[in-house]
């Protein structure tokens, strides 16, 4: 019988540094064969069950995921935060392994955002050749006239940067003309790019949602859960002709 110490399987399975899993397991935050762990046991990876968070840790697999996350407002997408702010890793440290965000979506936005373990395919997801369109519900205050929408269609200059033309439909506004909601369709991702073209176009956004990458839709996924992609939205995003249109 092979076994190993317990905070070692946490990162064979890739879910904890060493030293994050021994904290966790001083706190009582794991159980082997339902009962709480101890710092420095033991186990066969073959025959025990271990339990985190009220999820079965198993051994790291070669087959790489990607999951969906509704993220919400007030995480920001890293993998910790010098500052102590909630995490995206947060919402999604049940998923059994150590996944990584795709790309960003501020700490002030919220909707779809990828995660994976598979660097190949986030490399591919972010590289400017292959990136897939991203869709935006934006809610302004205020009225959206055709001389604001043709602004915000025009080659902007952002942070010395020409931005490639952008999407945009006005979908909804209120009969009072207090709030307006756009629909945008970025093919690039420039740091903070929705919000620097409103404040252009003297646009107060009081909420930024992405709602789809592609085809890729976030559909009734609840805020603040995930689920793995299908067969059929994985060959999607790893599909090499889906590159984007930009002309």
């Amino acid at each position: 019988m092979d076994t190993v110490k317990l905070q070692k399987y946490f990162t064979d399975c890739g879910i904890l540094s060493r030293r994050a899993a021994e904290t966790e397991i001083s706190e009582g935050k794991v159980k082997v064969n339902g009962e709480i762990a101890y710092l420095g046991q033991r186990i066969d990876p073959s025959a025990d069950r271990v339990e985190y968070k009220g999820r079965i840790i198993r051994p790291y697999s070669e087959e790489k995921i990607c999951i969906m996350l509704n993220k919400p407002r007030g995480f920001v997408t890293t993998l910790s935060d010098e500052k102590g702010r909630p995490t995206v890793c947060d919402l999604v440290s049940d998923a059994g392994r150590r996944l990584y965000p795709v790309g960003r979506l501020d700490m002030d936005s919220d909707g779809l955002l990828l995660l994976t373990d598979d660097g190949k395919l986030a490399n591919k997801l972010t590289h400017p050749r292959h990136e897939i369109p991203k869709i935006y519900r934006v809610t302004v205050k205020g009225a959206v006239d055709e001389s604001v929408l043709s602004l915000l269609r025009s080659p902007l200059e952002i942070d010395g940067y020409k931005i490639l033309p952008v999407q945009i439909d006005l979908v909804w506004q209120s009969k009072d003309k207090l709030q307006s909601v756009l629909e945008m369709r970025l093919y690039e991702g420039r740091n903070r790019q929705i919000r620097k073209m409103c404040d252009m176009a003297q646009l107060k956004v009081s909420r930024l949602s992405r709602i789809a990458i592609g085809e890729l839709l976030l559909g009734n996924l609840p805020q603040g859960k995930w689920r793995q992609l299908t067969k059929e939205e994985l060959e999607y995003l790893k599909n090499e002709n889906n590159t984007n249109d930009k002309t």
